[in-house]
């Protein structure tokens, strides 16, 4: 696992910070306002608030905008992303070959074409293009 994927999952451990996802998640919202929001279903002080915050944008997980004298904060998909990631490579864990071995199935099916003209008696260009004999 990854340092950065680590952060995630570490920054998710809190449910403070599981709820304030769960607030930027819905639509960019204010620090006053998520301080607000947290403050009714827990007892944590302003500080505290913005402690979480700031695990949460150094994660990843949200991201942060001046707007005067307000920061608004709105979910980063790119940490989601991240962590959907790792996760779906436990689910699957062959899936991160699927492209590399498609790949690779195409090379050999490029080099069957060569050998089988060479094999028929006709020019790797006829091979390619049957037909470029009638012509």
């Amino acid at each position: 696992m990854s340092a950065t994927v680590a952060r995630i999952f570490e920054a998710l451990g809190d449910p403070v910070r599981r709820y304030i996802l769960e607030l930027v998640a819905a639509d960019e919202q204010s620090a006053g306002t998520i301080v607000a929001a947290v403050q009714q279903r827990a007892a944590i002080s302003q500080p505290g608030v913005s402690q979480h915050l700031k695990v949460l944008r150094d994660a990843g997980l949200v991201s942060v905008r001046a707007e005067g004298t307000r920061r608004l904060y709105l979910l980063d998909r790119s940490g989601l992303d991240a962590a959907c990631l790792w996760l779906t490579r436990l689910a699957d864990p062959i899936e991160q070959f699927a492209q590399p071995l498609d790949a690779l199935a195409t090379e050999i099916a490029r080099g069957k074409r060569p050998r089988r003209a060479a094999n028929s008696g006709h020019s790797v260009e006829e091979a390619a293009d049957p037909d470029a004999r009638h012509a």
